[in-house]
């Protein structure tokens, strides 16, 4: 049996534990945007990439969007289907990785938001396959929106100061975080309690990406218009210029 990766343990019986954590405080600000995007367009079909615990599929599906949720998590689904059924909602939540994806020009609209999957993964090659399974899912015309972390924020900034200024009582916490300058992987020690109580410690790496970069794996997929901005907890904005204190970028990639 394969060992579990960090991001699978993390996940685990952390559902209401997740729900309070400070980086998933700006949901309705963030659909707010997103629906902007769609012009309001309710007939469009949206997929939620690493939906987690359903913050956004269940916020777009009360202003009667349809969309489907997608995630590696048991935990987390379990979570959003309680949340979904408390709100007298139908959503489809499955369990699927991202890299992997069954569907064919299936969506108008993917979103991928808080690290929805990608960049958690232990290579390039397969943070691509997660971009690559999403534009395929997509249909013609899609549009896919999406935020991941600023790798011009750790240049600049202690990645490990920023996450404990930010954090709460009760949050998870990152120390020993070190920054590869040749990988853009920040490495760290996660330490957070699980719904259970149980007090656990994983160690982590995420792969922080250059605008630059973003937009040349996007291009390569066949995007032709690609904006980057900064991404503003619960108050993504067009006008929000990318710059090296934003510690997300949020990518609007049009097909």
């Amino acid at each position: 049996m394969n060992k579990k990766q960090w991001y699978e343990s993390l996940f685990e019986n952390y559902g209401e534990k997740y729900d309070n954590e400070s980086f998933t405080q700006g949901t309705v600000g963030e659909c707010d945007f997103i629906e902007n995007e769609l012009k309001s367009d309710k007939s469009l079909n949206i997929l939620d990439v690493g939906c987690g615990t359903g913050r956004h599929t269940i916020e777009l599906s009360k202003r009667g969007y349809t969309v489907t949720g997608i995630d590696l998590s048991d935990t987390q689904l379990t979570r959003a289907r309680e949340k979904a059924e408390k709100n007298n909602l139908k959503i489809s939540f499955i369990k699927r990785d991202a890299r992997n994806l069954y569907f064919n020009n299936h969506f108008d609209i993917a979103i991928m938001l808080c690290e929805g999957g990608f960049p958690l993964m232990e290579t390039d090659e397969m943070n691509f396959e997660i971009l690559e399974s999403v534009t395929k899912s997509l249909r013609e015309n899609g549009k896919f929106i999406f935020t991941t972390l600023n790798g011009l924020f750790p240049l600049y900034h202690s990645v490990e100061e920023f996450c404990a200024s930010t954090s709460e009582e009760g949050n998870a916490t990152y120390r020993s975080n070190t920054f590869n300058l040749m990988t853009f992987r920040d490495h760290n020690i996660t330490e957070f309690e699980d719904d259970l109580g149980n007090k656990k410690t994983l160690e982590c790496n995420e792969r922080y990406y250059v605008p630059s970069e973003i937009t040349w794996l996007l291009k390569s997929l066949g995007y032709k218009k690609i904006d980057i901005f900064g991404a503003k907890l619960g108050k993504f904005s067009r006008n929000d210029i990318l710059t090296t204190e934003d510690f997300e970028m949020l990518v609007i990639a049009e097909k």
